[in-house]
């Protein structure tokens, strides 16, 4: 079975927290129709990298503008989250193009968008309007800032994010500077946050039988991403400070340096600790009183940091992941992606996958941790789509459009459809 068969979602979402929400929701079975305005997302321009079409294979450009920058092709960063999506592209500032969202929005279960605050009204494509349409609509909204405050007409960049709402002022070493997540971490939580929401209102509006607004803010996510540092907080008063690849309440729980690279050491409580002293050969440091329980060696991390870091580096990474392993001591290495994709691991996950695309032959693609789902696992969809490759289909199909007036609305720069 597929568990969202049926399920219709009206993408209006750009860049990264909507698209990568929609994708969750197409890999489980969703039917995603992406619009885009006529000269496409702006992330299929985001590069380097690109992927170029084979030699003898056709490639596309662009509609009013061109997102290609260099060799025909696709971005990276588009490839990302936009698979298993069907685009068709519409100049929303024409009045006409306004319409066919209406009319796309009345027969979905769900509209997704990040315009800022009130730009969609000025097309009537605000959830007011909408409802009327469609009193089942699930309508959700992404901004920086939410719908309310003195912040929510301001725009929200998940970098802006990231300073704002604490991660940078606790991500980095404690006498370096303050550093943002090496990918867009609050971006992310949203759009899993985003899809949470939006299955929570369709569970409950098959009891009620009524859609519901969803104002979603990145700064929200975020601060309640923070997590025990944010309780930490708040019980205290004190705010956290960086501490480099530290755990603020464990001890020793980090980054090491082993001989030739690093590795990460998770001791979590008192018995992993007396294994790690006794397995890397020194247990003066579990008889050690300053060390005995996990508030005392908070309490004298820098003392036990170095002195740990003294022994790991004596040995390589190979030599200390295989014995800690087989004491029980928590232990990884600190992989590159290259190293994290050749893990035997991620082959028996089914972390990578190839997709077949038009233009680009096979491209490889991250496969779904939703992959296990006993009876109804998340399957990896079609391939991301080109720059309104399903505009024909989805305004013939769904709404009943003629090709010729489709041909008449592309011909006014309305609509675009992918040219192969």
């Amino acid at each position: 079975m597929i568990p969202l068969a049926g399920l219709k979602i009206l993408d209006l979402s750009r860049v990264l927290a909507g698209p990568y929400c929609t994708q969750t929701l197409a890999d489980l079975g969703a039917e995603v129709w992406k619009l885009e305005p006529i000269w496409g997302d702006e992330t299929r321009a985001w590069g380097p990298p690109f992927i170029s079409p084979p030699p003898g294979l056709p490639h596309q450009g662009g509609g009013e503008k061109t997102w290609e920058v260099g060799p025909a092709g696709e971005s990276a960063y588009y490839l990302s989250v936009n698979r298993g999506k069907k685009s068709l592209a519409v100049n929303l500032k024409d009045p006409r193009g306004q319409e066919i969202v209406r009319r796309l929005a009345s027969r979905a279960d769900v509209l997704i968008e990040n315009y800022k605050v009130g730009d969609l009204a000025r097309y009537r494509l605000e959830y007011q309007t909408l409802r009327k349409l469609n009193p089942r609509l699930v309508y959700c909204s992404i901004t920086g800032f939410g719908q309310t405050g003195p912040r929510a007409s301001e725009p929200g960049y998940d970098a802006a994010l990231q300073g704002y709402t604490g991660i940078m002022s606790v991500t980095g070493e404690a006498d370096g500077p303050p550093m943002k997540v090496g990918v867009a971490w609050i971006d992310l939580l949203t759009g899993m946050t985003a899809t949470n929401a939006i299955l929570a209102a369709l569970f409950e509006r098959e009891k009620s039988g009524q859609g519901q607004y969803i104002d979603l803010a990145l700064f929200d996510v975020s601060l309640a991403a923070m997590a025990n540092l944010a309780q930490s907080y708040l019980v205290t008063g004190e705010a956290p400070q960086r501490k480099g690849n530290a755990h603020a309440q464990i001890v020793p729980y980090g980054a090491f340096p082993a001989s030739d690279g690093w590795m990460v050491l998770a001791v979590g409580n008192d018995s992993q600790y007396q294994k790690l002293c006794e397995t890397i050969g020194h247990p003066e440091l579990w008889t050690d009183e300053r060390f005995k329980t996990n508030p005392g060696r908070v309490m004298h991390r820098d003392e036990l940091v170095a002195l740990l870091s003294s022994i790991t580096q004596t040995q390589p990474k190979a030599h200390w992941l295989s014995v800690l392993g087989a004491a029980g001591v928590p232990c990884a290495p600190v992989n590159d992606l290259a190293e994290a994709f050749a893990d035997s691991q991620t082959e028996a996950r089914r972390m990578r996958a190839e997709l077949e695309h038009p233009t680009l032959g096979s491209i490889p693609t991250v496969g779904s941790p939703l992959a296990f789902l006993s009876r109804t696992p998340a399957q990896l969809g079609s391939h991301p789509p080109l720059l309104g490759e399903h505009t024909l289909e989805v305004l013939s199909g769904v709404l009943g459009l003629t090709e010729r007036q489709i041909s008449d609305l592309e011909a006014a720069k309305v609509v675009y459809q992918a040219k192969l």
